[in-house]
């Protein structure tokens, strides 16, 4: 079974190989992806944001738990800071879903940031499509959690849980402006810690200004995940949100959004690409950063020179 084939049956060696095939630019990965695009478009993709240590993983543990009772096939992209050595994931989200580990219709899989901003690895719209291919019904995409450069996770999710714990009430003013604006479910987590109640009545005010009827739309869970409290009315709440984003039309609108961002991003690799090569960018960059610093250069100048240089290769490469 070649892996194209190995993908679609959803055979875990074939779907892991395939996300490793990403996440190393292997020349063979571009081309899989092609061939298993008319296959995607079915899955829920569900983001999971928030700070560090507000539960993410056990919150997604316990989602799992529901999505599985309902009979869907479930999987989890748990985006982890990269190891300054080896460049690998180096938190292990799969650690803390090990009761999962032995379910077919369960597939985790940790992946590295490689310093991607957005708390979101680069690699990450591909390996999702991978799932998508795969059949499983709902993907969760977990972040790192690092701000508001989470704001990323929207480009490729349907609906974002942002995830908040008790002790981060005095952080809303400052994300407000930021991450506060991506959620369409937000938890309190750990909502038997002393200022859970607060929290909620801080957020429910910060999301008061996005209505001007006064009131919020997104709605507001209380939970507890590691005691399994709340998940219920949390998953209630995402069939909730789904539903209406159907019916108003903003889940279809978000999708077409994430395909124009990805088309960007591909477009931003591949010129970058070609100007590696025609240029040697790689190589050139050290140099050009000691002229712009010692004032014998002028940045845009010598960007627009080196595209005129660009295109001037390119052009006696088209007569030829």
């Amino acid at each position: 079974m070649d892996l194209y084939a190995g993908v679609l049956a959803a055979e875990p060696r074939a779907v892991g190989r395939a996300i490793s095939l990403i996440e190393n630019r292997d020349a063979q990965a571009e081309a899989l992806i092609d061939r298993l695009y008319p296959h995607t478009g079915k899955a829920l993709m569900i983001g999971v944001t928030g700070s560090p240590g507000a539960g993410k993983s056990t919150l997604v543990d316990r989602l799992i738990d529901r999505e599985r009772g309902a009979g869907r096939k479930v999987a989890v992209i748990a985006v982890d800071p990269s190891s300054p050595f080896t460049g690998g994931a180096i938190l292990g989200d799969r650690l803390r879903m090990q009761s999962h580990a032995t379910d077919p219709g369960v597939f985790i899989r940790s992946m590295a940031s490689r310093g991607s901003l957005g708390g979101v690895a680069a690699a990450t719209g591909d390996a999702v499509r991978v799932l998508d291919a795969a059949g499983y019904d709902t993907v969760f995409i977990e972040t790192i959690g690092v701000g508001q450069t989470e704001v990323r996770v929207v480009e490729l999710s349907d609906l974002v849980l942002l995830v908040l714990m008790p002790g981060a009430g005095d952080e809303i003013q400052a994300m407000k402006a930021g991450v506060m604006e991506i959620g369409d479910i937000f938890v309190i987590n750990k909502k038997d810690l002393p200022g859970a109640d607060r929290l909620r009545l801080e957020v429910e005010y910060v999301l008061s200004f996005k209505n001007p009827q006064g009131g919020s739309d997104e709605p507001v869970v209380m939970a507890s995940a590691v005691n399994d409290q709340g998940i219920d009315e949390l998953a209630a709440a995402l069939g909730r949100r789904l539903a209406q984003s159907r019916a108003d039309g903003s889940l279809e609108r978000r999708r077409r959004f994430r395909i124009g961002r990805e088309l960007e991003g591909i477009l931003s690799r591949k010129i970058h690409e070609l100007l590696d090569v025609h240029v040697e960018v790689s190589k050139q960059l050290g140099g050009w950063i000691e002229e712009l610093y010692r004032k014998e250069a002028r940045p845009y100048a010598l960007v627009e020179q080196q595209i005129e240089r660009f295109l001037k290769d390119r052009g006696k490469e088209a007569d030829t």
